[in-house]
């Protein structure tokens, strides 16, 4: 996939670069795999905004897509890459031999026409889903899970990969994009491969409209507020936030502040931590 940019016929596309979608081969998704997206605005059953910035946007609709992949040693044919207004990465329309379709995120090098398959006997090939205790050792792998039979949370945006370091009493030590190392259960399951699109990170939005059709509303920065509409405002003109660090609207320390639990559960399974 290549980026394209524009001639500057406006202030708003003289930055702006937008994907080519050269590997999209069908525009139109599988009506059987779709569901109604709900928006809420940002508001509560009360109808009160409990999440700022959040509102408006393009009417878009759920894929369904097949985490759990556990139609195991059934024989798969990719039969589209479709775009997913709710993702980064793009979507596999596969139809299994018996005619059941689902999607699947496009790793990096799936075509149309590929065949793909998941289960301990599937082949090390790009797309097929596989236990990580059969996967060698170094392999790229992506769409991992975290716990047996539960489908995919890890390493699923564009470009993400992950690679699998070593194996031992049962786990496997696993490298993630953010590069803390961390241990999984050798019966998760892992596709093997990139997740594809992988130039999207070089994507420049151009104009504020953009996020606008995303569903994101504008911020204001608390530093051109009012002392009584935020902790960072106030002052005689341009004026630094006066505190020891960033704060929220309601004084909580934000923007680094550390906020995962130092006795969290699942501390113990990661190996090197993403900042070591």
């Amino acid at each position: 996939m290549a980026v394209k940019s524009f001639n500057p016929t406006s202030p708003a596309v003289r930055g702006m670069t937008v994907a080519d979608y050269s590997v999209i081969t069908k525009k139109t998704p599988e009506k059987s795999l779709l569901t109604k997206k709900k928006k809420t605005g940002g508001r509560n059953s009360y109808g009160r905004i409990t999440v700022r910035h959040i509102g408006g946007g393009n009417r878009t609709k759920l894929r369904n897509i097949d985490w759990k992949r556990d139609r195991v040693g059934i024989n798969a044919e990719v039969k589209a890459i479709e775009y997913d207004p709710n993702r980064t990465a793009y979507l596999a329309l596969i139809q299994y031999v018996d005619g059941v379709k689902s999607y699947i995120l496009a790793p990096e090098g799936l075509t149309v026409g590929s065949v793909v398959c998941s289960g301990p006997e599937a082949d090390i090939l790009t797309g097929n889903v596989l236990p990580i205790s059969n996967i060698p050792v170094g392999t790229v792998i992506c769409c991992v899970e975290m716990n047996p039979g539960k489908g995919a949370q890890l390493v699923r945006t564009a470009g993400s990969s992950a690679q699998l370091m070593a194996k031992e009493n049962g786990f496997a030590q696993i490298r993630l994009p953010s590069g803390e190392v961390r241990m999984i259960p050798e019966v998760c399951r892992a596709m093997i491969g990139a997740i594809g699109n992988a130039e999207h990170e070089n994507i420049k939005l151009g104009k504020a409209g953009k996020t606008r059709h995303a569903g994101v509303r504008p911020s204001v920065r608390g530093v051109v507020m009012n002392p009584n509409d935020h902790p960072h405002g106030g002052g005689e003109g341009k004026s630094p936030i006066g505190l020891p660090g960033p704060v929220t609207p309601w004084g909580v320390p934000t923007l680094g502040k550390k906020t995962r639990n130092k006795k969290k559960q699942s501390n113990k399974y990661i190996v090197k931590a993403r900042k070591a």
